[in-house]
């Protein structure tokens, strides 16, 4: 594998550098107080690199907290990055510990001196055009959807949006709870040039022998205490688009209706005897693996292929930290509060918490700081307990001493003397035993993370890897 040296880094240079390539790993910027002297992103152009206070240095961090030369990162074998502190005055923290030397994975959060960056494997090339704070260089590939706030990856989707949104095509917005799903669905209906109205259910918060009422809708005297008609969703989405969340939870009789609905174009009410047209866009959601739901006959591979004619995918929070800073000024705003501080132990917190609940937990969290907030500046007193919690671990040392360090400019453990510790090193779990440890902590992620001695983040890239679905077990509780 060949490379140039150094990184790219600048807002304007960084195509003209180097062709575009989704391969390239680097660091993308989270937040630092001069975040405005720093590149948003920082590609790696070749096997190694150093980071320091140097102008020399392939990444500069101007501030006085971190050292001339304060970390390399460089390449073992084809695709392993490790990290190193080069005996920094201040240390570097990885996933909120303090480490010597480790190996790098996708989304680690890499804090040195006051800034953090988060590390990507592959694809830095797409967040050198974007600031945290919503800046662009050149123009954004979206321009009619400013409810997704975000950066690269956001910007993206919605380009996405708005392609296939003039169309008539279904869409499926697969994602976890609380990352944008009912947002997308109305971004999609708003351009879709479609003059019918836009209705919404979730199919996992109604009964299943409520939800074809909610529907299909039904007649007079159809069921005992139906006295009078009532139009179901499907009829009041006419001319419009219906927007089914949690359509995995949906009963299979259920199904059957819907797809009746899709291929003729009518609804039977419940009581009636004869059909109504109708003429509707099923936008539909869902955290469930849908392919996986068909093999087990728990959903209908024929109404999945007629849903399935687009997918959306909306990152989890934890995946797109670099958004968080935009996304708290933008709540500030929602919430009357634009003008408020956030000092930098507040940000730090928000970008250590892994949001199991995603853009809406964080969007309760910035309400209820700018509700409690006296002076206009909102801290770590303001944080809710799950944060606060979380942040007591953060800053650890590992009693873990490294030994000494090989000679100068090799990668290696630390000076023997060097108050920084290494990070002790758990190999992951199989598929088996963290299915077990799921079962046993029905689903709490942050209990699998204590027991395995990782962070909450380690255990979702798990999840991922073995292609684990958390409300399997979080329902067994």
């Amino acid at each position: 594998m060949k490379y140039r040296t150094g990184v790219s880094s600048s807002y304007g240079d960084a195509e003209a550098a180097t062709p575009t390539n989704d391969a390239r790993a680097g660091l993308v910027l989270l937040y630092a107080p001069n975040f405005d002297q720093l590149a948003p992103a920082y590609v790696f152009m070749g096997p190694e690199l150093t980071i320091g206070r140097d102008p020399t240095c392939a990444v500069c961090v101007p501030e006085q907290a971190v050292s001339r030369h304060h970390v390399r990162i460089a390449l073992r074998g084809d695709d392993c990055w490790v990290l190193q502190d080069l005996g920094s005055r201040n240390g570097t923290m990885v996933g909120g510990t303090y480490v010597s030397e480790v190996e790098l994975e996708p989304n680690h959060e890499i804090r040195i001196g006051d800034a953090i960056f988060k590390f990507v494997d592959h694809g830095a090339d797409k967040y050198v055009h974007y600031g945290i704070d919503g800046k662009v260089t050149g123009e954004r590939k979206s321009k009619a959807l400013p409810d997704l706030v975000g950066g690269a990856q956001i910007d993206q989707i919605a380009a996405d949006i708005e392609r296939i949104a003039p169309t008539s095509l279904s869409a499926v917005i697969l994602g976890e709870t609380g990352t944008g799903k009912e947002v997308v669905a109305r971004g999609v209906h708003a351009l879709s040039g479609r003059r019918g109205s836009f209705q919404a259910i979730n199919c996992a918060a109604i009964p299943h022998n409520l939800l074809e009422s909610e529907l299909f809708g039904y007649r007079r005297g159809a069921f005992s205490g139906a006295d009078r008609d009532k139009p179901g969703l499907i009829k009041l989405a006419d001319g419009g688009t219906l927007f089914l969340d949690e359509i995995g939870d949906m009963p299979l009789d259920a199904q059957a209706k819907l797809l009746r609905v899709l291929q003729s174009r009518e609804v039977f009410p419940l009581g009636a005897t004869t059909p109504e047209l109708v003429d509707i866009r099923i936008v539909c959601a869902t955290h469930r693996d849908l392919y996986q739901y068909v093999k087990e006959e728990r959903f209908r591979g024929d109404l999945l292929a007629r849903l399935n004619e687009h997918v959306v995918r909306l990152p989890p929070l934890r995946e797109r930290k670099e958004d968080i800073y935009q996304l708290t000024k933008a709540f500030l705003a929602r919430y009357g509060r634009a003008n408020a501080g956030l000092t930098f132990s507040f940000l730090v917190a928000l970008l250590h918490y892994d949001w199991p609940f995603n853009v809406r937990e964080l969007e309760s969290c910035v309400k209820r700081a700018a509700a409690l907030t006296t002076d206009g500046q909102l801290d770590t007193v303001h944080l809710p307990d799950a944060i606060s919690e979380h942040m007591k671990r953060y800053g650890e040392r590992p009693r873990i001493m490294a030994p000494s360090i090989g000679p100068p400019g090799q990668m290696g453990p630390r000076a023997s003397g060097s108050s920084v510790p290494s990070q002790p090193k758990r190999g992951a779990p199989t598929e088996d035993e963290l299915r077990e440890m799921l079962t046993r902590h029905r689903g709490n992620v942050a209990a699998v993370g204590r027991e395995l001695g990782k962070e909450r983040m380690q255990v979702h890239r798990w999840l991922k890897k073995y292609n684990i679905d958390l409300g399997d077990y979080r329902s067994d509780g």
